[in-house]
């Protein structure tokens, strides 16, 4: 298991200086973990052998391209397809999250059994809010969902109350009432009939 700490760009002691453009305002910073385990989101092409695979996460570069401004701690657990999650590294996913000292915490998961790692956790009833993004097109190639859906993800952990999420397509829905639609290619709300 890999730990990195990324500091927020433009922060000190938890706040964000603001002086040259408000002289009395400053932002209160909050601890983010975001938790790497692979997915398509992470995948890397290799030109060589014609497929998609994994070298790295993305997540590091992604996250100094965003400029996040939260203090953001990176833990990879595993870098895998979904399909090939077992439910052992579901449970560490579980465990990360149990041990994380944050509060707010993003995975980037794959899409074809993130519904299965969210009902552990939200069965698990943590007191933390923890979103899971993914993506449907690799970051690494051109047209990708990823950026926008971790976007969403890392605004998302500090805006919901504490329990598990997933953030996709523009939307953040409960555990609970998530559902992939295969024909769609997104995720909707399995509880609204007009999904």
């Amino acid at each position: 298991m890999l730990q990195q700490k990324i500091p927020g760009k433009i922060c000190s002691g938890g706040k964000i200086n603001v002086d040259l453009l408000f002289p009395s305002v400053s932002i209160v910073v909050m601890a983010l973990r975001i938790i790497a385990t692979g997915g398509t989101f992470d995948k890397h092409y290799d030109p060589i052998g014609g497929r998609l695979g994994f070298n790295d996460t993305h997540l590091p570069e992604i996250i100094e391209t965003c400029r996040i401004y939260d203090d953001v701690e990176l833990e990879i657990v595993t870098l895998v397809d979904s399909l090939e999650m077992g439910d052992s590294q579901r449970r560490d996913i579980l465990e990360a999250c149990r041990r994380s000292p944050e509060d707010r915490i993003v995975i980037v998961h794959g899409t074809d059994t993130m519904e299965l790692t969210a009902r552990l956790l939200g069965e698990a009833g943590l007191e933390k809010c923890i979103i899971l993004t993914g993506a449907m097109v690799p970051y690494s190639v051109n047209r990708s969902d990823a950026l926008f859906n971790l976007g969403s993800a890392v605004l998302a952990s500090g805006e919901k109350k504490n329990g598990t999420w997933v953030a996709m397509n523009g939307r953040v829905l409960p555990w609970s009432k998530v559902s992939k639609d295969r024909k769609k290619g997104m995720f909707v709300n399995k509880s609204d009939p007009s999904d």
